[in-house]
């Protein structure tokens, strides 16, 4: 299974609650290389985080899930719980400069601007930061990642739970080259261009609302090389293979320029 990080990061370990231990990780330094390595088949799956429930989407990787033909297979929400970590021997007192994910470092702003005196210095990764700690032997440095990480790279934690909400969940997709459609509590996602005419959004989203489909989630991306036009991504309940899901989905068809299944998959449960 193929994840974006270092050994210990997040999407590891969502990978792991999702899969088992039985899982085989293999870490690729960017999204897109995730991506690739499954459409190639260099791997069974991928993982990779879609949204935070304290910040949002991660608007690339739904740029790449319209980029890439692969298929959304599972779900899973993560608990996330940040640690700051350190090599054994220093204190919180020395700390002059904290390491992390530009995202786990928004998800700790209360903690972090209650210290005075320290760099916050943004890396490409929350795991991989913990890594440098360690092998660079930083002694004036510490990590913002999860507890996973401190144990993999043998550091200790100065300091837990320092997420600035302990309602902090990040939503991981699964990723297959092959399609495999969920029988029990499907959601679906989808990709969409509407035509360029008054009130097109609404009528591509009536198609759902005339049919009781409950919508969970609409997101749009611009358009590259189309100046404010947009693409929308949507996931609603049921299956593609319900009847009522896919006479839907022949209406909208006929009422957008642009159509892509992602994937019916079972709705993710909550661990950590």
């Amino acid at each position: 299974m193929a994840f974006q990080g270092e050994r210990g990061a997040f999407s590891e370990q969502a990978g792991i609650a999702f899969f088992g231990e039985r899982m085989e990780p293999v870490a690729f330094n960017t999204f897109e290389d995730v991506f690739k390595s499954v459409k190639k088949g260099f791997v069974d799956f991928g993982v990779i985080p879609i949204e935070n429930s304290l910040y949002g989407s991660i608007h690339q990787n739904y740029d790449l899930l319209q980029k890439y033909n692969v298929f959304i297979v599972g779900e899973i929400k993560l608990r996330i719980r940040h640690y700051l970590l350190a090599n054994y021997g220093v204190s919180l007192k020395d700390i002059k400069k904290i390491y992390s994910h530009p995202q786990a470092l928004a998800q700790c702003e209360k903690f972090l601007k209650r210290l005075s005196d320290v760099e916050i210095i943004p890396t490409y990764d929350t795991a991989g930061s913990a890594k440098m700690v360690k092998e660079k032997k930083i002694m004036d440095g510490a990590a913002i990642a999860g507890k996973q990480a401190g144990k993999y790279y043998g550091l200790k934690v100065l300091k837990a739970g320092i997420e600035n909400h302990e309602k902090n969940f990040t939503r991981f997709l699964i990723l297959s080259r092959e399609k495999i459609i969920a029988r029990e509590n499907p959601k679906t996602s989808i990709i969409f261009t509407t035509k360029n005419i008054p009130g097109a959004l609404y009528r591509a989203l009536g198609v759902f609302a005339q049919r009781d489909i409950n919508l969970l989630k609409i997101e749009s991306r611009p358009i590259i090389g189309q100046p404010w036009r947009y693409m929308f991504y949507l996931d609603f309940e049921g299956s593609i293979e319900d009847r009522v899901c896919s006479d839907a989905i022949k209406e909208l068809k006929r009422l957008t320029d642009y159509y892509k299944f992602l994937g019916t998959y079972e709705k993710g449960r909550e661990v950590g």
